[in-house]
């Protein structure tokens, strides 16, 4: 059977990304009011909003209290946890040391890291965009000595990816898989992949996506676009162009995966699209966030003041 061409991105021709979708989707996302984004929820995907700034990065800081206090001896427990949003994680090693939480049984897993050509390895943590750096100097530096997680309990991807995937087999119950939604719709790197080989005519089927572990890939155009404004005040000839990224495989190993909205990262469009689509089911690798539909437990978090609006606006 002939699998018809679909559009090519209106981004970048050699990628799949959003815009090869058919565009009546992308108009219904649209036209979403923030009461219709509320009222996507259904059983496995829960919306909720935030009226503060300050509420939503405390809840998505709680998080990770709330992970890590489940952690005994016999059920190790930990998060998988981002590089965007960060202004949650000043705010976790202030809740550690307040209430005096013993870290000694819980873990943590960062979500990816920049991979240096060059080296063939992850980018040191003297790195300046090293998201290794980010979280030890915003969160884990900054806890108590006596209440500090193990080293031995960081589990940061590296190039050679074996020990970090063995660790998500290795007993570890990951309470929570926290992330946010960059422009192309991707949690952690799982960006859409290039327009090329097997996948020319067609983006990979949700099923080929959701074998994917662990991984060097290739960053679509948006992504390294997106890092220059977020991280390098544009300037993107600092931007890796391939990173490490937890994969589908190990997501799906997460008890509950969270999004995080603040409207700093994706635009109005992307968080109403993804959200859509997750709550009517429609799964689709060009828009790899929607693969989350199949997830059993998904949060998406709004920041109200981030959502904004898709209407035509000059400046």
């Amino acid at each position: 059977m002939t699998v018809p061409t679909r559009k090519l991105s209106s981004i970048a021709p050699d990628w799949w990304d959003y815009t090869t979708l058919d565009d009546s989707l992308i108009q219904d996302a649209a036209a979403l009011t923030a009461e219709d984004v509320g009222q996507l929820s259904r059983p496995g995907f829960e919306v909720v909003f935030h009226d503060t700034l300050e509420d939503f990065y405390l809840a998505e800081a709680l998080e990770y209290i709330t992970a890590w206090r489940q952690a005994t001896p016999d059920n190790p427990v930990g998060i998988c946890g981002p590089i965007g949003p960060t202004e949650q994680l000043p705010l976790v090693a202030r809740l550690v040391n307040e209430l005096g939480i013993s870290l000694k049984n819980a873990h943590f897993w960062g979500m990816d890291e920049w991979y240096d050509e060059r080296t063939g390895r992850a980018v040191p943590v003297t790195h300046p965009l090293s998201f290794e750096k980010a979280d030890r100097e915003m969160c884990f530096d900054r806890i108590r000595p006596e209440l500090a997680i193990p080293e031995s309990n960081l589990h940061f991807p590296k190039a050679d990816t074996a020990a970090y995937r063995a660790t998500w087999g290795s007993g570890i119950r990951c309470a929570v898989m926290q992330g946010g939604q960059g422009d192309t719709k991707h949690w952690a790197f799982n960006d859409p992949v290039r327009r090329d080989g097997i996948w020319r005519d067609r983006p990979p089927t949700p099923q080929e996506y959701r074998t994917l572990a662990t991984r060097v890939v290739e960053l679509h155009p948006v992504t390294l676009m997106q890092n220059a404004r977020t991280s390098g005040g544009g300037n993107v000839t600092m931007v890796p162009t391939k990173a490490i990224t937890v994969g589908p495989v190990e997501t799906w190993l997460a008890e509950k995966v969270s999004i995080w909205h603040a409207g700093t990262h994706d635009n109005p469009l992307g968080q109403r699209l993804t959200a859509l689509m997750i709550s009517k089911g429609i799964t689709d690798a060009a828009v790899p966030m929607s693969l989350l539909a199949d997830h059993p437990n998904v949060q998406f978090h709004y920041f109200r003041g981030g959502l904004g609006r898709c209407a035509v606006e000059m400046h």
